[in-house]
């Protein structure tokens, strides 16, 4: 029986072969959802304080949130902006209640860079005391073509809510003398809804044409037609331009979607600039930018590519990329996919196989069973599907 079994060495190197593989993602797919409108933006939070986390949806006329685990679809608000569209939803627990806070950006009108009134809206969402009822919206001050959002907590300061508009304030086809006025709106101690209340902060206005932006603690990547440009919104004032310069686009033309990651499993602070990205807009390529900003496509095949994550999906050497498209490539098909690091090579998984024309994609332990579920809101396809993790751990 001893001559069946490898040698020490042997055992030890077939490990270590093992280790830099990852696990075949294997996942389930629900629908939540099939009438929505367009799905323009996700959130994930805990909306009514149950310890369950809840998936939220900025639809083109209303904000919903689906309560875990029914799924009941909760109404909140509705034609914030009508005949106009809402565009973006950002929702974060920012007083430690368990409970989310929720702001929206609405009033989509990306062909008006000039008018406030014509074009872009913020408001802050009060709760009332039972959240699946009507939530009362303030109106913050903003820039025209506000696009996206997101909610950080600088250390020692008040909540902060960065608003990134698509264009410069007179700008056309992504050109002009005015740069994206990133703004930050900070939270007041009190009476929320006198939006004098809020106070505002110019962190950045030196690109020209956005699209999204991420968030690592206090710090925003943000990309957009002259590369990638990272703000730490504590310290606007140490703003570097990570990738291309201002007033010049980069040789991909863009950056469309970018998120921190994927991360190696043991990563620290020494190796956290690594990127994901759609290039370029609307464009066909995933991309990952190393911390040396060597850049590496890993699939060239998307159409109209408008969503990515990175996460820790399944068991490998470091996290995976997940990326999604809303318009049918050469295929003919629209989809998620998943990309693993294994054995040195990047490899393709598909998630969706042509259900899901991927407007907006969210990473969260939907289950609390440990493991990243993904959840996509799809445009044409009209839906909002979560894929359960089912890969063995």
């Amino acid at each position: 029986m001893n001559r069946l079994l490898p040698s020490l060495p042997a055992a030890l190197a077939a490990l270590a072969i093992a280790s830099l593989s990852a696990a075949e993602p294997k996942f389930r797919a629900q629908t939540l959802d099939a009438e929505i409108l367009v799905g323009y933006g996700l959130a994930i939070g805990d909306v009514n304080g149950d310890g369950k986390v809840d998936i939220l949806l900025a639809d083109k006329f209303d904000i919903v949130w689906y309560q875990n685990p029914s799924w009941e679809k909760h109404v909140i608000a509705s034609k914030l902006t009508a005949p106009r569209d809402n565009v973006c939803i950002a929702a974060k627990d920012l007083d430690g209640d368990g409970k989310v806070e929720i702001a929206v950006g609405a009033n989509w009108n990306p062909g008006n860079t000039v008018s406030e009134k014509e074009s872009g809206s913020v408001h802050y969402l009060i709760a009332p005391d039972d959240r699946s009822k009507r939530w009362k919206p303030v109106r913050l001050p903003h820039e025209p073509t506000v696009h996206r959002m997101h909610w950080i907590t600088p250390k020692g300061k008040r909540p902060e809510l960065v608003v990134l508009p698509l264009h410069g304030r007179g700008n056309k086809n992504g050109a002009g003398e005015n740069g994206v006025k990133v703004i930050s709106y900070q939270l007041p101690l009190e009476n929320a809804s006198t939006p004098s209340n809020w106070k505002t902060t110019v962190l950045d206005d030196s690109l020209h044409k956005t699209h999204n932006f991420d968030v690592f603690g206090v710090e925003l990547a943000i990309g957009g037609a002259e590369g990638l440009k990272i703000i730490n919104g504590a310290n606007p004032s140490s703003a570097e331009h990570w990738i291309g310069e201002p007033g010049k686009v980069i040789p991909s033309q863009g950056i469309g979607e970018v998120r921190w990651g994927p991360y190696p499993n043991a990563h620290d602070a020494a190796d956290h600039r690594t990127f994901a990205a759609i290039e370029p807009m609307h464009g066909n390529e995933v991309v990952v930018y190393s911390p040396d900003k060597k850049r590496t496509v890993l699939d060239n095949t998307l159409s109209a590519g408008h969503a990515i994550a990175c996460g820790q999906f399944v068991p490998g050497p470091r996290q995976q990329v997940v990326a999604g498209w809303r318009s049918k490539n050469d295929e003919g098909k629209v989809g998620i996919r998943m990309y693993l690091w294994e054995d040195d090579q990047w490899t393709t998984h598909t998630i969706d196989d042509n259900t899901m024309a991927c407007e907006d994609l969210k990473a969260a332990d939907l289950d609390a069973d440990g493991k990243l579920d993904l959840i996509a809101a799809g445009r044409a396809t009209k839906n909002v599907i979560v894929y359960w993790n089912e890969t063995p751990q």
